[in-house]
């Protein structure tokens, strides 16, 4: 079902926009029209790029959702409330802003800010103990600085300024299938490498004593999430900007279908993430058309009230992983 539901998604997205291209009209411009066929252009370098680009970006960032709420155990934990998207798109401003001709490098350098930046939350995790509520507050705040950390680098170098409004609130106008391919390697790695810790993440979840009792390294399979986690991010961040709230949303969606098995759970959410943000990205084009919103925008509306809901749980003292 969730197979069918990426598959209606992607078409809808192939399909709707500005301009409403129909099935066969599509078809019959990839048969017979010429290179300059506008139908043709439309969908390949508009439409095509994008529905990939929505896709896997909605993917990755709900599975490292997945996976930094499994590590840190905590239901309110995402790539986006505690600044790994922040340090992913500072990470990536920085180095256009240092290298401008070097776009490879974006992909990279999201990469690490990611990883920086994850790391650095799940140090303060570990080793000052902090509470659930404080690490949450911690991740506000390091992602508070971050944001004005790239904010800063768009008002000082007006080159990172061209197209950082729509980086900064997360969006897909303009994206290319070169630059999902740059970030191809990363989220290749990062997939593969959360579908190789499903059964340990599981373990996991019995808690630190029992998982080392029954032989799981438990500190290595934490830093190899958090490892996933951050290639994913930073992958998506580098070609989708800050897309806010799909890693705290989807996945516990995906939980109510199918249940907190990671075996399960990881592929339920990376189906319903990328579906999700091509529903949000076609609503961003089409609610005020010819006018477009940025899609982070959309996600913003719905995950605010979102994560404000579980707040209220926890001050219920309904806690969940």
């Amino acid at each position: 079902m969730l197979c069918a539901a990426l598959v209606c998604a992607a078409a809808l997205s192939l399909r709707c926009g500005s301009q409403d291209l129909p099935a066969g009209q599509i078809l019959e411009a990839l048969r017979r029209g010429g290179p300059q066929d506008p139908v043709r252009r439309i969908f390949l370098y508009v439409r095509l790029p994008r529905t990939a680009a929505a896709a896997l970006a909605g993917s990755a960032l709900a599975l490292a959702g997945t996976l930094i709420q499994a590590v840190l155990n905590n239901a309110m934990a995402s790539p986006n409330v505690i600044g790994v998207n922040a340090g992913a798109g500072f990470a990536a401003l920085l180095a256009v802003t240092v290298l401008p001709a070097g776009t490879g490098w974006t992909p990279a350098a999201a990469f690490l800010g990611a990883l920086c930046t994850a790391l650095f939350i799940y140090a303060l995790a570990v080793r000052a103990g902090l509470s659930r509520t404080t690490l949450i507050l911690a991740g506000i705040a390091v992602s508070s600085m971050l944001t004005a950390g790239s904010n800063a680098l768009t008002l000082l170098d007006p080159d990172a300024a061209i197209g950082s409004t729509d980086f900064l609130l997360g969006g897909f106008r303009g994206v290319t299938l070169a630059a999902v391919g740059r970030a191809g390697p990363y989220l290749a790695a990062g997939f593969g490498l959360a579908a190789g810790l499903a059964v340990e993440l599981n373990v996991l979840q019995l808690g630190e004593e029992s998982a080392a009792g029954l032989g799981l390294h438990v500190s290595r399979t934490r830093f190899l999430a958090i490892l996933a986690a951050a290639l994913l991010a930073g992958a998506a961040v580098s070609f989708s900007g800050l897309l806010s709230f799909v890693g705290l949303l989807v996945p516990h969606m995906a939980r109510r279908l199918v249940g907190g098995d990671n075996r399960w759970l990881m592929p339920a959410a990376g189906l319903l993430g990328g579906a999700f943000v091509l529903v949000c990205d076609v609503a961003a084009r089409v609610l005020f058309a010819p006018f477009e919103l940025p899609v982070g925008i959309v996600m913003s509306l719905l995950g605010g009230p979102f994560f404000l809901h579980l707040l209220l749980r926890r001050g219920r003292g309904r806690v969940y992983a």
